[in-house]
């Protein structure tokens, strides 16, 4: 194993760790353009931030930080909105290097509150070994609404 670096991507540089997101999360398929011009307008205000973990140069792991204010935190708020290490990267220290940027990071923009949604076990023993507790109480509940395109 090299040496994992982890750090912020300009909207530049965003093409290898949406790639990397998009073969996991899209099984390939690449966002619609005007989704990425979107993200990238975000990661240019500040909303977003991408930051990839790279081992001998190579993106090898990614996460996705979406920053908004929280009323009844009555402060900044951060949650983790997509994380993924390939699966030839994972326990190696890729995933916690990539957590510790996202509590560097939080800590300088004045965040005292991450919060990730999980899916499955391996991820809730991962997220509880490096310091994330489960909020006691807290369900997620979602709805998906049509939206029609400019062809419609």
């Amino acid at each position: 194993m090299g040496i994992v670096e982890v750090a912020p991507v300009r909207w530049a540089g965003l093409a290898e760790p949406l790639t990397l997101l998009e073969g996991f999360l899209r099984d390939g398929e690449p966002v619609p353009d005007g989704f990425a011009a979107a993200l990238r307008a975000a990661v240019e205000r500040g909303e977003i931030e991408v930051l990839a973990a790279r081992e001998e140069g190579r993106v090898v792991g990614v996460v996705v930080l979406a920053y908004r204010l929280s009323v009844s935190a009555a402060g900044p708020f951060a949650s983790i909105d997509d994380l993924y290490v390939e699966p030839g990267a994972r326990r190696r220290g890729v995933g916690r290097a990539l957590l510790e940027a996202v509590g560097e990071r939080c800590t300088s923009r004045g965040v005292s509150y991450v919060e990730a949604q999980v899916e499955d076990e391996e991820a809730v023993d991962f997220y509880g070994a490096v310091g994330y507790e489960e909020v006691p109480g807290v369900r997620v509940y979602s709805r998906s609404h049509v939206i029609f395109g400019p062809e419609a």
